[in-house]
C-alpha cells in the first residue's frame, strides 16, 4: 500500500546518507534549522502499513504545515528494516541532540534519546507476544516500556491506546497525548473499482477484509460468513501481506489477494460491498474509516480501539461471534435501506478525520513542549 511520496516526503535525488558536522542526513538542510526533527525510518519502507502510513502521512501533514518547524531525517534505504535497529538506536540520537525535540511517529525510537516525542498506537507486543515471534517480543517487551517512561511526550490515537500504554507499558497518564489519525482524500466514493478488479480478477460481487496477516486480525471468526456469503454468490476477499516477526492465523478463510499496491487501495475500498474488520486488538483501526470514506459499509469487532472510532457509523459484533458476523455480512449485502444507512454515517464519520487536523492537533502538543524549559 505504498503512495508515491509527497514533495516533502521524498528524500532529495542524490542526498547524502550519512551526517557529518555541516550536513543533515538528508544533505539539504543546516543541523541547526528546525527544533523538531523527524525520524522517517518507517517511511523509507516501500511495503507499508499501518506505522508506515501514520509516519508517512503525518510527517508530510507537518511539513506542509510548518516547514519551519521540522527537520525529516533519513537512513539509507538499505536501513528501514531490521538493520535500521542500528541506524535508530545509534546515529540518528546523535545528530537529533541538536534540536529540541525527536518525533519518532512509528512506535520505536531511540531508547537514549533525552529528547524523544514517540508515536505509540498501541501495546499489542508486549499485551500479546504470543502473535509475534519471540525475539521481536523480547525486544518490544525491552524497548517499549522505557520509551513510555523516558519520553518527553507519548501520542497516540484512541483513549483505549493511551489506556494501553498506561496500563501495560507504565507511561505517565500526564505525558500521554490523543491525536485521532487522519484519511487520505484519495480515498472516496469516486473512486474507480475498475483498476483493482482487473489486477486482481475480481469479476464477482465481493466483500474486502484487509490488514497484515497476523492472528490478531482474527480472521479465522469469517469462515461461517465466508460460507454464507458464497451462497449469496459474494467472495470474500482478504488483502494484506504478512511480515517475519508476525504470526499468522492458520487457514484463514476467503481468497487471498497478498500486498495490494496503494494506487489499488481507494478503488478495491469502493468496488466492495462491504469492509469487514473482525480484529481482536487495534489502537485505532484506520481501514475503517477508509472504507467509510469510500462509501463502503463497515462491519468491524466490537473491541479495543473499534468501537471508539467507528462511532454509530458501523456495525459492531463480538469477536468471537462467528454467527454473528455472518449474520451482520448478509443482511448489510442484501439490505439496500441498511446500506444507503451505513453508507450516509460513514461518509459523515470519516470527513472529521484528515490527515491536516491530525498534524494540526499533533503540532499543538508540541509547541507546548517548546516552549517549557
Amino acid at each position: 500500500m505504498c503512495r508515491p511520496a509527497r514533495r516533502w516526503l521524498a528524500p532529495p535525488a542524490g542526498a547524502r546518507t550519512r551526517t557529518d558536522s555541516k550536513r543533515s542526513i538528508t544533505g539539504t538542510r543546516p543541523r541547526s534549522a528546525a527544533p523538531v526533527a523527524i525520524n522517517l525510518r518507517a517511511a523509507r519502507r516501500t511495503e507499508i502499513g499501518g506505522v508506515e502510513r501514520v509516519a508517512r502521512e503525518l510527517a508530510s501533514a507537518l511539513l506542509e504545515l510548518r516547514p519551519e518547524r521540522y527537520r525529516p531525517l533519513w537512513p539509507p534505504s538499505s536501513l528501514a528494516h531490521r538493520a535500521g535497529h542500528l541506524w535508530e538506536q545509534g546515529l540518528l540520537p546523535l545528530v537529533a541532540r541538536s534540536h529540541e525535540l525527536l518525533l519518532s511517529p512509528a512506535n520505536t525510537a531511540p531508547a537514549l534519546a533525552a529528547n524523544n516525542v514517540v508515536g505509540m498506537f498501541d501495546a499489542a507486543s508486549v499485551r500479546h507476544p504470543e502473535w509475534y515471534g519471540s525475539a521481536y517480543a523480547r525486544w518490544q517487551a525491552m524497548l517499549l516500556p522505557r520509551l513510555a517512561a523516558r519520553a518527553r511526550l507519548v501520542v497516540t490515537a484512541s483513549r483505549f491506546g493511551r489506556g494501553e500504554l498506561v496500563e501495560v507499558l507504565g507511561a505517565d497518564p500526564g505525558r500521554v497525548a490523543v491525536v485521532a489519525l487522519g484519511v487520505d482524500s484519495r480515498f472516496a466514493p469516486a473512486a474507480d473499482p475498475a483498476p483493482a478488479r482487473r489486477t486482481y480478477g475480481l469479476e464477482r460481487p465481493y466483500v474486502l477484509a484487509l490488514g497484515s496477516m497476523i492472528a490478531r486480525k482474527n480472521l479465522g471468526v469469517l469462515h461461517e460468513a465466508a460460507r454464507r456469503l458464497e451462497q449469496e454468490g459474494i467472495e470474500l476477499v482478504v488483502a494484506g501481506s504478512g511480515r517475519g516477526y508476525m504470526r499468522p492465523e492458520e487457514s484463514p478463510p476467503g481468497r487471498p489477494l497478498g500486498y495490494v499496491a496503494d494506487a489499488h487501495l481507494p478503488g478495491l475500498y469502493a468496488g466492495a460491498r462491504a469492509a469487514i474488520v473482525p480484529s481482536r486488538y487495534e489502537g485505532f483501526g484506520l481501514p475503517c474509516l477508509e472504507a467509510m470514506a469510500c462509501g463502503t459499509p463497515v462491519v468491524a469487532a466490537k473491541a479495543t480501539a473499534l468501537p471508539e472510532t467507528c462511532g454509530d457509523a458501523a456495525l459492531l459484533v463480538d469477536p468471537d461471534d462467528a454467527a454473528g458476523f455472518a449474520d451482520a455480512l448478509v443482511t448489510v449485502v442484501g439490505d439496500v435501506s441498511l446500506r444507503e444507512s451505513l453508507r450516509h454515517r460513514g461518509l459523515e464519520r470519516a470527513a472529521v478525520f484528515t490527515w491536516r487536523r491530525a498534524a494540526g492537533l499533533l503540532d499543538a502538543e508540541l509547541r507546548k513542549l517548546l516552549r517549557a524549559p
